[in-house]
């Protein structure tokens, strides 16, 4: 009896043994080779800068997944098991994990939709979902956007693609829009020494010109002038801050009065 077992465990290991070994061995080769070419010609093209590196990423992420599930299916047909079997249970557990993660095909769908419309591109500055930061990564679940304050936020690509995605990047110039609040002075005089503060901050482009004018008469808080001035869309915060500085000064040299609210308090006897 225990040389029949002897001889059974000796014929399995030189025949089933030895083919799940070698499955192991090229399972463990080809995915190794798989992520070695994937990563390579992800760099390929990168450099060469034929794709987007929005869709670079998601493309080589779905690349690599398919040929590794490939090599899955071609080691399960060689060891002897009915791969036709094999699909029908692969395509009942999918149905069953899809109505589980039911959340998750909606992120599914909505990063492939945001793959195709390309509503922004990684490094994009956007406003999205009460999030402003600048795109990080478009995976095929989330999008990962690094907030000016340096938090790494993740959102769910469902909500990304049926929401309002405003893309700061997608035009190269934005405009810087600020009003200033003025009393007792020659509307003219404000107005001139705003477009001269533009004409010398260098930020500021010339085409298309600056704006100042009058937008409203205060309720007692003296006269709203309006500035308005473009500038390239990576400058926009240096352009802001440099111009409220520079106005700031000058104002004060050219004695412009900046009204602010008074409170009169009257104290009876």
């Amino acid at each position: 009896m225990f040389e029949d077992l002897l001889k059974k465990l000796v014929e399995w290991c030189t025949s089933t043994g030895i083919k799940i070994v070698i499955a192991i061995i090229v399972l463990i080769v080809a995915f190794k080779i798989i992520n070695a070419v994937c990563r390579k010609f992800s760099k390929k093209l990168e450099a060469q800068k034929k794709l987007d590196i929005t869709l670079i990423k998601p493309l080589m992420n779905f690349l690599r997944i398919g040929l590794k599930v490939l090599v899955v299916i071609c080691m399960v047909g060689f060891l002897g098991v009915d791969t036709g079997g094999l699909s029908a249970v692969i395509a009942s557990l999918g149905i069953g994990i899809g109505l589980a993660v039911n959340g998750t095909l909606a992120n599914l769908a909505g990063g492939v939709m945001l793959i195709i419309t390309r509503p922004f591109s990684i490094g994009d500055f956007i406003s999205a979902q009460g999030t402003d930061g600048v795109v990080e990564d478009l995976s095929i679940i989330y999008t990962k956007v690094v907030t000016v304050d340096n938090r790494t936020v993740y959102l769910p690509n469902s909500a990304l693609s049926s929401g309002t995605i405003e893309n700061y990047s997608a035009k190269d110039l934005r405009r810087v829009d600020l009003d200033f609040s003025v009393a007792g002075n020659d509307p003219s005089l404000v107005r001139n020494t705003l477009l001269d503060i533009c004409d010398r901050e260098e930020l500021v482009v010339k085409d298309p010109a600056a704006f100042a004018r009058i937008t409203d008469f205060g309720a007692g808080n003296g006269l709203k002038v309006t500035l308005r001035a473009w500038c390239k869309s990576s400058d926009y915060w240096d352009c802001r801050f440099n111009i409220l500085d520079t106005a700031q000064k000058v104002f004060e040299e050219k004695g412009i009065v900046i009204p602010f609210n008074q409170l009169d308090v009257h104290i009876k006897q």
